[in-house]
């Protein structure tokens, strides 16, 4: 482009000189004919504008073509990606519909387990009945036995109570194996639930990356990032033997923090936290940190449980009271306040079945933040639905489900997570607080609430 901008300029020159001579003064006219052509000069100067002017081109072409050739290129390694991305998106739906048949057959095999299930439970309370029948029958008959015998002790037993005792016994035989065999039946029910369960939150997280990726483009994509799921991932401790609490898991040599399967006693199995404090492990049963769980939840949900184990998490009031209905335990109560100061409270503690609306009763042991509980006092627990009669409706006003006493004191660790900016008093008091006897409020940035059997030593 440069050698052609000086060609367009050294032309125009060249012909203007050529002009000028030829339009000369008439008195200025040699006497010599002037020639028809440009001067030699000339010439040269302009051929070597126009030879610049071709080299420049040339440089301008080669530069274009190597320009074009890195845009194949490129083009090329996207549409590979695109190909690569297709394959993988096809990859993942064949395995969305293997999920999906898997789960359509497990629902099958769930309703024959129920089916199968009310069927023995029919015929275990028909049996009852009988039995129950027979009993009175038995008992009779012993009675005339017993009036015979006193009154002939020489004649001897007869074969018709013999063969009544005989059946009586085969009878509690009978249904001693019917009640095996439903207790059996409830464990592979409960079984099946907790993979149907698994498999329907897998589903649905594939349907929200299906959808996300429909939204971006019509054509298939493959998603950028594969959620992990660890709410069910469980360590191994004994396969045979599931221990009751995470002091168990400790003392059979797993000392890592983590997800666990426990069965406290006359209880199902099911899965824990446990939190590993200076040579013991405490079993974790609430953990705040971020607000990602909304806490404002049921009566039927803060009985059962709610929220990810490796999160935020609710581990549930009946599944509390199984627990420690083993032995004398310990709660703990750790708090993280926005200034990152951390304290602690320790009691000792009863908890009461769901007759008693799961009543808690503390005595304080030691700990580094003034006690902000009734100590000594029946505290009941209550929700925005559901409420024990003689105490105030509290979660409606505070927000979460908690233990009150007869009037409703400003500390709650299952209140709507408030961030530490410019909040009223009514909406701090809504929020995760913890107000000592001394009058003073903290604004709560995380909490944790763990148990520990009495016996072993505290963390501190």
């Amino acid at each position: 482009m440069y050698m052609f901008k000086l060609f367009l300029f050294i032309a125009p020159l060249v012909i203007s000189s050529r002009i000028d001579q030829d339009y000369s003064p008439v008195d200025s006219i040699s006497p010599q004919r002037k020639s028809r052509f440009a001067m030699l000069d000339d010439v040269k100067i302009l051929a070597n504008g126009l030879l610049q002017l071709g080299h420049g081109l040339k440089d301008f072409v080669h530069k274009t073509k190597g320009q074009i050739n890195d845009i194949f290129e490129k083009l090329n390694i996207f549409d590979q990606s695109f190909y690569d991305l297709s394959l993988q998106t096809n990859e993942i739906k064949e395995e969305e519909k293997k999920l999906r048949k898997t789960t359509s057959k497990l629902q099958v095999k769930n309703e024959e387990v129920k089916n199968m299930s009310l069927e023995l439970n029919s015929k275990l309370e028909n049996v009852l009945k009988e039995k129950m029948l027979l009993q009175q029958k038995v008992r009779h008959l012993e009675e005339q036995l017993t009036n015979l015998i006193k009154n002939q002790p020489e004649i001897q037993e007869h074969p018709e109570v013999t063969s009544l005792k005989t059946f009586v016994e085969q009878q509690d035989n009978s249904i001693k194996d019917l009640l095996q065999t439903v207790e059996e039946q409830y464990r592979q029910l409960n079984q099946q639930h907790s993979q149907i369960k698994e498999i329907e939150n897998q589903l649905r997280r594939t349907g929200i990356q299906e959808s996300t990726e429909n939204s971006l483009s019509s054509k298939p994509r493959a998603p950028r990032t594969t959620p992990s799921f660890h709410l069910n991932e469980t360590k191994n401790v004994q396969h045979d033997d599931i221990p009751a609490d995470c002091t168990t898991i400790y003392n059979k040599g797993e000392h890592t923090s983590g997800i666990y399967s426990i069965r406290p006693s006359n209880s199902q199995v099911f899965n824990v936290y446990c939190d590993v404090k200076s040579g013991s492990s405490w079993t974790l049963i609430q953990h705040r940190m971020d607000g990602s769980q909304n806490f404002n939840e049921t009566w039927e949900n803060y009985k059962y449980g709610f929220g990810r184990l490796d999160g935020e998490f609710w581990l549930g009031l009946e599944k509390i009271y199984s627990i420690i209905k083993q032995s004398n335990y310990i709660l703990r109560i750790e708090l993280e306040d926005w200034k990152d100061s951390k304290h602690y409270i320790e009691y000792f503690f009863n908890l009461g079945n769901h007759e008693t609306n799961y009543k808690l009763h503390l005595v304080e042991i030691t700990g580094n933040i003034p006690n902000a509980f009734a100590e000594n006092k029946d505290l009941v627990f209550s929700t925005w639905d559901h409420r024990a009669k003689g105490y105030f409706n509290c979660p409606e006003n505070y927000s979460g489900g908690w233990w009150w006493h007869d009037a409703c004191e400003e500390n709650n660790l299952n209140g709507k997570y408030n961030k530490p900016r410019a909040k009223s008093k009514p909406e701090r008091r809504r929020g995760i607080c913890w107000k000592s006897q001394n009058g003073k409020l903290y604004s709560i940035k995380s909490t944790k609430m763990l148990i520990h059997p009495a016996d072993s030593e505290s963390s501190e």
